[in-house]
């Protein structure tokens, strides 16, 4: 080997290995001064304390007698004991950790360090954002070390990795278990949360008699809509979501995995104006109806409401799209149309019913993760249209999987006799059944089994309570002889354009109306 060759090898590996050296030189981001601060306020300031203690957590402190310190201090909380230099060493004999952290010589030091509690909630966040950075990079290693692993499932990896990250990015990193006084209190502000919102403890649906049952849609829930083809299951959620975005302004997401977005903005606008589907798909309105559509619509331009009509979307695309949009814009529901068109990554088993229970599972988890209510539509076998009597479905006919049933909260399902040619209810007062329609809840973990009575608008694809009005208080009629037409003009566009009505062209779905 010759000079040259010797320089030119050199000159390649020198930076590796200073690379290398400089990356396990570095100290990991930390704040001990700060730290030391902060537990000196603590023991000396009641006020510093009740300031960081819902801030902090042991993890939180870099040095290992910090954390031992504080969690002395967080079990004195707890227990509604006084906190001062002499309780703190006494918990910290008791603990076993007193000749670990330095004795009272160490504690005594902790306090001398600061004079008063200004500023503690500052000096706590940076605790906390020096713990951020720690744990980021030790995600990112982790990341790195199972990427070069050739083994490693990158489906696995990739939701494993945005599952770390989101915990950090939500600002939930918590403590794996809550004591039962931190249980109760949050017990007794939902209690006090349902007395000031007429026993809403949840998300509400927009219509009164299934809010009284269910008290709202509850965070962690996942709840199955289920139902067969026509009963109206994406009218029913659409619905539902009009009335948290525009009535409640609550963030609701919609995943649409059959009809595209256009179609379900489409039948938003004709349940919240009142005109004729017909009508708006051809773009034969009125000058009067023009208006009206106008005045309603900005209703929903204003509603936070997300639609994705990704199609065949799988459950690890879901769970990160679901985090993605609870972490920036607050979402506070998932409604999923409809389970059965889901997919997961492993199709290698060919095991239907081993997919849906793999589906129904991960919905579950999605909401306990996110800590918000997942509606999720399903399909019914077609058990139902060969039974005989009332056609009402059952447990039984949820399709393909019993898992469904199994990791549900609430089961419901629409049930319209009008569908079936069964002019009247099977009630004492054979009352009509003509524009009604049933929400059975067949099973209710947390609450009572109830069949709701509920209005059907088939030309609109809306429900709504059975006793509201379906008349529009400045309906086309109404605005067609009050409207001065010298004081209106329709702006110059191709109303087909505007609805998107090409979509309408190939559409196959065969629920009610479209």
């Amino acid at each position: 080997m010759n000079e040259t060759q010797s320089k030119t090898q050199a000159s390649f590996s020198i930076p590796k290995k200073t690379s290398s050296s400089a990356e396990r030189g570095k100290m990991p981001p930390q704040a001990i001064d700060l730290e030391e601060a902060v537990l000196g306020a603590m023991m000396i300031d009641k006020k510093g304390l009740n300031e960081t203690i819902e801030i902090l957590q042991e993890d939180f402190f870099y040095r290992p007698q910090h954390q031992k310190i504080f969690k002395a201090i967080a079990t004195l909380f707890n227990e509604s004991e006084p906190i001062d230099l002499l309780t703190v060493s006494n918990q910290l004999r008791k603990n076993g950790d007193y000749d670990s952290i330095g004795g009272n010589y160490y504690l005594v030091g902790l306090t001398q360090k600061v004079a008063s509690s200004a500023h503690i909630e500052f000096h706590a966040r940076v605790i906390q954002e020096k713990y951020v950075l720690r744990k980021l990079i030790e995600i990112s290693s982790s990341i790195i070390d199972k990427a070069y692993d050739e083994t490693t499932d990158i489906f696995e990896l990739l939701d494993e990795s945005e599952s770390e990250i989101f915990k950090i990015t939500d600002g939930s990193l918590k403590s794996e278990y809550k004591d039962s006084k931190s249980l109760v209190y949050q017990a007794i502000e939902q209690i006090k949360a349902m007395s000031e919102k007429e026993g809403l403890s949840g998300v509400p649906s927009g219509f009164r008699d299934v809010d009284k049952i269910t008290s709202g849609f509850h965070p962690s829930d996942l709840v199955i809509l289920a139902a067969r083809p026509g009963m109206g299951k994406t009218a029913f959620v659409l619905s539902m979501a009009k009335n948290i975005t525009v009535d409640y302004k609550i963030p609701v997401a919609v995943f649409s995995l059959e009809m595209s977005s256009i179609q379900l903005i489409t039948r938003l606008i004709v349940g919240e104006t009142g005109i004729d589907n017909e009508k708006i798909k051809k773009g034969n309105l009125t000058d009067a109806e023009w208006k009206q559509l106008y005045t309603k619509v900005k209703n929903l331009e204003n509603a936070p409401l997300f639609i994705d009509d990704t199609p065949a979307l799988n459950v690890f695309d879901l769970r990160a799209k679901c985090r993605r949009l609870v972490s920036q814009h607050g979402v506070k529901m998932i409604i999923i149309d409809y389970l059965q068109l889901m997919t997961t990554k492993d199709k290698s088993s060919g095991n239907r019913e081993q997919e849906i229970s793999t589906i129904s599972r991960s919905l579950k988890a999605i909401a306990k993760e996110l800590e918000v209510p997942v509606i999720a539509l399903s399909q019914l076998s077609r058990a139902v249209e060969t039974r005989g009597g009332s056609k009402r479905p059952l447990l039984s006919d949820l399709r393909e999987s019993g898992a469904i049933e199994q990791d549900a909260d609430i089961v419901s399902f629409i049930y319209r006799p009008e569908y079936y040619k069964i002019p009247t209810w099977d009630d004492e007062e054979q009352s009509p059944t003509e524009g009604q329609a049933e929400l059975i809840i067949a099973k209710h973990r947390n609450g009572a089994l109830e069949n709701i009575r509920l209005r059907f608008i088939a030309e609109q694809a809306k429900f709504m309570d059975l006793s509201e009005s379906t008349s529009f208080s400045s309906g086309p009629m109404e605005l067609q002889s009050s409207m001065n037409n010298d004081d209106f003009e329709l702006p110059n566009i191709n109303p087909l354009d505007s609805f998107g009505i090409d979509d309408f062209s190939n559409d196959d779905d065969n629920e009610v109306p479209f």
